[in-house]
């Protein structure tokens, strides 16, 4: 029998075995959903758990006040030269004083009762990481022209472990998935193999391949967890966005990421591991009876 051939009689056989156990492939085909359908709802989670802490390590900043006839080109310049730092900004006694107003309004007014702004000029710093935040303050210390340094050091201890925690969320929940869906996709063809194993001793007594054997089962499965995968991916495409909607109406502050290239690609993410878990498990299904029925009675 020619390649092509065979390519049919698999493809026609693993179709059939979809029909004549029509009950089991509903059922692996929803529980492949489900558990896809949770793979990619934790890596949207923690996508957006992770965008969430990036945002705010952004927002986190070092401020470094100045002495009052502080060389300020002379404090820029040994503050960005330390490791750490992502980037300084001058904040002058006039911005000062302009960002007071905005957020105590006419009160500032006070301030001004002297005749000269009492406000100080401070260096704004930002660093790459949360976790940099108490190292640099630390190395400011250090620097002769600043006078005083704030910022806000439990809120950056609790976004280093929360970064941390997110990062170990979502690898154990990845591989989590991946092996309850190819658990399930592996006993789906374990009971199709069962279903079949006379007919298979006959096969390969008759001097039919393994190959030959095997390929029905292996689209068996491969169809089952493809399918799954597939309504997963137009399960989680609907009901993200429909929960970011709602979700920004009541947390209008918090970022969430509405990319359709990112959820595209998660789409694509999620049908091609099913179909390479699926082809995993049908293999590892059908090889035990492969090598019991190719040893000689």
């Amino acid at each position: 029998m020619n390649f092509m051939a065979a390519v049919r009689y698999a493809c026609r056989d693993g179709w059939r075995l979809i029909v004549r156990h029509w009950g089991m492939s509903l059922l692996t085909i929803f529980t492949a959903m489900s558990v896809f359908f949770i793979i990619g709802a934790s890596t949207l989670f923690v996508l957006n758990v992770r965008n969430i802490v990036s945002s705010l390590e952004n927002q986190m900043t070092i401020q470094a006040y100045l002495k009052p006839k502080a060389d300020v080109k002379a404090a820029e310049k040994a503050i960005e030269a330390l490791p750490y730092v992502k980037e300084t900004k001058l904040i002058t006694k006039d911005m000062a004083l302009e960002r007071l107003r905005s957020r105590i309004g006419e009160q500032a007014k006070a301030v001004m009762l002297l005749g000269e702004n009492p406000l100080p000029e401070s260096i704004e710093i930002k660093v790459r990481k949360a976790s940099d935040v108490a190292e640099t303050a630390r190395l400011l210390v250090a620097v002769p022209e600043i006078e005083d340094i704030v910022y806000a050091g439990r809120v950056a201890e609790k976004l280093t472990k929360v970064s941390g925690f997110v990062e170990k969320f979502s690898i154990v929940m990845l591989l989590v998935a991946i092996a309850a869906s190819g658990v399930v996709l592996f006993n789906t063809i374990r009971i199709s193999v069962y279903s079949r194993e006379e007919e298979i001793g006959v096969m390969m007594m008759v001097g039919a391949t393994s190959t030959y054997v095997t390929l029905p089962f292996v689209i068996q499965g491969f169809i089952l967890g493809l399918t799954g995968a597939f309504f997963a991916s137009l399960l989680l495409g609907g009901t993200y966005y429909a929960a970011v909607t709602r979700l920004k109406d009541m947390l209008p502050f918090i970022p969430f990421i509405e990319s359709t290239k990112l959820t595209g690609k998660l789409a694509f993410m999620l049908i091609c591991c099913g179909a390479t878990v699926s082809l995993i498990s049908s293999l590892m299904a059908v090889e035990k009876f492969i090598r019991k029925a190719s040893k000689p009675l």
